[in-house]
């Protein structure tokens, strides 16, 4: 029987994590949309933010850093819960292995990024995302309790009397999987833009499912932009380049190679995400060119190499040398700070549902995320969503129900082109600044295409779930930008709650 007490959808490292912290007693599916790797913690770059044995800092200082690049509309109560819980997670994923950078004493090698008045970023070189995701994978791989399905789609889930229901799809077959207790974890909603630094899972599938069950979406449209990825004109998936560049002296520079961040932030370079991208814009209408670069060749090159040795690898590869030339650069979809609102221990507003990682929204980031925040925010939150769900499992005496999936046998394939047009609207209507002028007509066109694949009758493939997911989050993105510009709109709910 595919009945386990715990299934969690995502393995990247807030999945991961969660897995690992859950009671050994409880039998435990991990679902991995794609190749087990292939997550944006992988592709975290820059670190993880701490305090840890660190006496000229303190959770304090952290905590202010935090609220500064949040605007303010952190959540206090849960940014509290971070700064002060982050070394608890740091001590336990060095303990479980990860490999921080460490100085000549021995001492732990910590950097500097935008925002943050301390170093207090953990990192392993320039691939700290890497290091964490392979660390926490190699000891859940060693957990007896818990089975990991690679390229395994989560396509539905109901709720039942006993908890949920997954359809599941792996290798053209259809399965379902039942549980007690659930956990979303399922990354960001990049892929709804043309341009993003997302990997190709991030689809935002938990959060419209999660939405289509009736939880609670706050803010998804407090969605960050990196300043500085890497601008080729050509992928879809834009190489970051971290912000531990600018932490490390590189210069911002306009379509003229002259520094411009002293007419718009006192911090320059320094400042956080959403300052920086917002100045670009602004540079960019002011310059009447897209053209900007990041620029490091002022430092010493060995130090740049061994500094960033993948970004320096990534940049070669394009034809261009980090430690000889600037490096054009521009904003690009980054991070969700909004998602499946959660309390402190990631329970969502349905019962036995749990959200952590990129696709919940605990309101530790506010408006804006403070660099390296977010893989301390998936480990804190995870461990505290397994250790609640421990708490309440050894209490826990139901047994399971099959949900009966309907699997639209003969069904055509979606109309091709849908996902094309999603991001071709969003990049549009709602890159960095709003487009006023495109948002009306954007967000009509998104309601037409999200009926279509609510209430058509389509093959239920990977293309039908990640348009889906997509045109659901795209209708709630615009929608809160559109009552915002335009006052009141009714958002038109379809729940499938399940019973």
């Amino acid at each position: 029987m595919n009945n386990y007490d715990v299934i969690i959808a995502g393995c990247g490292a807030a999945g991961l994590y969660g897995a690992l912290n859950l009671d050994p007693s409880l039998k435990v599916l991990v679902l991995s949309k794609r190749e087990l790797t292939l997550c944006n913690s992988s592709l975290a770059q820059g670190g993880i933010a701490g305090v840890y044995n660190s006496p000229d800092d303190s959770p304090e200082y952290h905590l202010h850093d935090t609220f500064i690049a949040g605007g303010y509309e952190n959540d206090p109560v849960s940014t509290d819960v971070l700064v002060n819980e982050a070394k608890i997670d740091i001590a336990r994923i060095i303990e479980l292995g990860c490999d921080f950078d460490k100085l000549p004493n021995g001492d732990y090698h910590r950097t500097l990024e935008g925002g943050h008045g301390k170093h207090r970023i953990f990192h392993h070189k320039d691939a700290t995302g890497f290091e964490i995701e392979t660390t926490l994978l190699r000891n859940v791989q060693q957990k007896e309790n818990v089975t990991i399905l690679e390229n395994a789609l989560m396509v539905r889930v109901r709720r039942t009397k006993t908890g949920f229901s997954f359809l599941v799809l792996k290798d053209g077959e259809y399965s379902t999987f039942n549980c007690h207790y659930a956990i979303f974890a399922t990354g960001g909603i990049g892929r709804v833009y043309e341009f993003t630094t997302n990997s190709a899972i991030a689809t935002g599938d938990g959060i419209a499912i999660a939405y289509r069950m009736g939880a609670e979406i706050k803010n998804l449209s407090y969605i960050q932009f990196h300043p500085t990825a890497f601008n080729n004109r050509t992928t879809r998936e834009c190489f970051l380049i971290s912000e531990a560049v600018r932490g490390e002296g590189a210069y911002l520079k306009n379509c003229h190679l002259e520094r411009f961040m002293q007419n718009y932030d006192k911090r320059l370079e320094l400042a956080p995400r959403d300052v920086v991208s917002h100045s670009i814009i602004f540079e960019a209408k002011k310059t009447g060119s897209d053209e900007f670069y990041l620029d490091i060749s002022h430092k010493d090159p060995e130090f740049v190499r061994n500094r960033f040795p993948m970004i320096y690898k990534n940049l070669l590869e394009a034809g261009y040398d980090m430690t000889k030339e600037p490096v054009p650069i521009f904003p690009c979809q980054h991070y969700l700070m909004g998602g499946i609102k959660v309390d402190i221990y990631s329970r969502t507003t349905i019962d036995g549902l749990y959200a952590c990682g990129e696709c919940s929204c605990t309101g530790v980031h506010g408006n804006n995320r403070l660099a390296s925040n977010s893989l301390l925010e998936a480990l804190v939150f995870s461990r505290r969503a397994a250790s609640d769900i421990s708490e309440r499992a050894k209490s826990d005496t139901r047994g399971f129900v099959d949900y009966s999936f309907t699997l639209n046998d003969g069904a055509e394939h979606i109309p091709a082109g849908l996902r094309t047009e999603i991001r071709h609207i969003m990049q549009k209507a709602y890159f960095v600044m709003p487009d006023i002028s495109a948002l009306a007509a954007g967000y009509e066109r998104i309601i037409e295409i999200k009926q279509l694949l609510d209430n058509g009758r389509f093959k239920l493939d990977r293309d039908y779930v990640e348009a889906r997911s997509l045109a659901t989050v795209a209708f709630i993105v615009l929608g809160e930008a559109y009552q915002i510009a335009f006052g009141s709109v009714e958002l038109d709910i379809d729940y499938e709650a399940g019973f």
